[in-house]
């Protein structure tokens, strides 16, 4: 699936730009649905791999285009916690799966896998169709010269249906005056993303993608029952104990989601990073001063189940794999993609976005088959690795990660054209006039918000 992943959001970035953010999310609905037939019906292994590959081509559509949809439709001052609802919604996707999968563990036959996966099928039916009740993006709609139509959805959107609402007036010039400035360089090509005035801005988003991989988040998730079983759970105290840091990645998203726009995403994702490489370090010293060698073929059999710990370290190991799980709901989990579509200008951001996205999936791709032969060959290093990376986008961050909350989309772009220290950024609190970027027209002017 990730594979699939892969493929389809670097292929989102064309369908976007062509067909609009929203129809084109409404097109990965569709495949999911395609693919979701397919694992459900499957008669053998290569039918259920087509599938989810085919599911994962719709997840790569959807997880790029989500965040550049709401970003372009959002007010600055609530577009981080409306990107982070992404989050929260994939966070409430996981855990209802976890349980209805672990309620039908206990049926007999086929229906045990069949019932879970034709279900899947039920968001993506309500997407699509509640997407037709939904407005097109503004800012897409402008860039297409379609401007009559970016205003009324404007007005729609921020103005209670009136045009002349200020705040919409002053949102259709910025949007003016970047489609025209833009409009005066070269259409958007991938190339771009690699040019000397954009590359900054790629390497960012990128690394926004793959650090979030390598926080280690997706081995908690996808292997917490090898976590767990070499901290001595069995059976059901195992699955149960593992569904745990499924509710609180629901529970601890929220906070993110009402102050992430105060917090800023700077400090949200420092925090984070700082705190999961504390969790992490903790994981590893425990298992290492407590723990000792499996007997040969792993605990309970599982060969990535490799390390054994008891007493009241595995305690600890699986409080700590809990506040691990709870720092990246909070900070990383949210933030990351609520970050690259805020980076990049109107012409390149559906392709740029997808290249971001495309890194996120094909690091999870990877770690799918390096984490069970890690856990096998090197233990409780995992840990230590992973934790060694959570050091590094913390230092990366710091340096090169510049402040986008409460900016407007077109702001962003100023800042990023002026070249201020990503460290001398901060959140944005109210709008001031400011210098425009030495490339853009002087008639033309915009807001940006004074820095405290």
């Amino acid at each position: 699936m990730p594979g699939g992943s892969f493929c389809g959001a670097l292929l989102s970035g064309f369908l976007s730009d062509r067909m609009g953010r929203k129809y084109s999310i409404q097109v990965g609905a569709l495949i999911w649905c395609i693919g979701s037939i397919i694992v459900c019906s499957s008669q053998s292994i290569g039918m259920l791999v087509a599938g989810r590959f085919i599911n994962g081509f719709s997840v790569g559509i959807c997880s790029a285009q989500v965040p550049v949809y709401i970003s372009e439709i959002a007010r600055a001052d609530i577009r981080g916690r409306l990107v982070g609802c992404q989050q929260w919604a994939i966070t409430w996707g996981i855990m209802i799966m976890f349980y209805i999968s672990f309620g039908c563990s206990y049926m007999t036959g086929v229906a045990a896998f069949r019932i879970p996966w034709g279900l899947q099928m039920v968001p993506a039916i309500i997407l699509f169709f509640g997407l037709f009740f939904l407005p097109r993006s503004p800012r897409w709609l402008a860039r297409k010269d379609r401007w009559d139509e970016a205003e009324d959805t404007l007005a729609l959107l921020h103005g209670k249906g009136d045009v002349n609402d200020p705040y919409v007036r002053q949102e259709m010039e910025d949007i003016r005056a970047m489609v025209d400035f833009e409009r005066q360089n070269s259409d958007a090509t991938f190339l771009e993303l690699f040019k000397p005035s954009v590359i900054n801005r790629t390497h960012i988003g990128v690394f926004t993608q793959i650090w979030s991989q390598l926080t280690g988040m997706n081995v908690m998730m996808y292997y917490i029952t090898y976590v767990f079983a070499m901290a001595g759970l069995t059976g059901n105290n195992l699955l149960v104990s593992s569904s745990i840091q499924y509710v609180i990645n629901v529970a601890m998203t929220v906070p993110a989601l009402i102050w992430m726009d105060r917090w800023g995403r700077r400090a949200t994702l420092l925090v984070g990073s700082a705190l999961m490489m504390t969790w992490l370090f903790a994981n590893g010293g425990l298992m290492a001063a407590y723990g000792h060698p499996a007997p040969k073929g792993g605990v309970d059999g599982i060969k990535a189940a490799s390390w054994e710990v008891g007493g009241h370290a595995s305690k600890a190991v699986i409080a700590c794999s809990y506040l691990f799980v709870a720092s990246f709901a909070i900070t990383w989990g949210p933030a990351s993609w609520t970050y690259p579509p805020e980076l990049f200008p109107l012409r390149i951001r559906g392709k740029a976005v997808a290249l971001c996205t495309s890194a996120n999936w094909i690091f999870n791709f990877a770690l799918g088959y390096f984490v069970p032969p890690a856990f096998e060959n090197i233990q409780w290093k995992v840990y230590i690795l992973f934790g060694a990376f959570c050091a590094a986008m913390t230092v990366h961050v710091f340096f090169f990660f510049p402040e986008t909350a409460g900016k407007s989309l077109e702001e962003i772009e100023a800042m990023f054209e002026e070249g201020v220290p990503a460290w001398k950024t901060r959140v944005s609190t109210k709008p001031t006039p400011v210098r425009m970027p030495k490339s853009r027209s002087p008639e033309k002017t915009a807001y940006a918000h004074e820095e405290v």
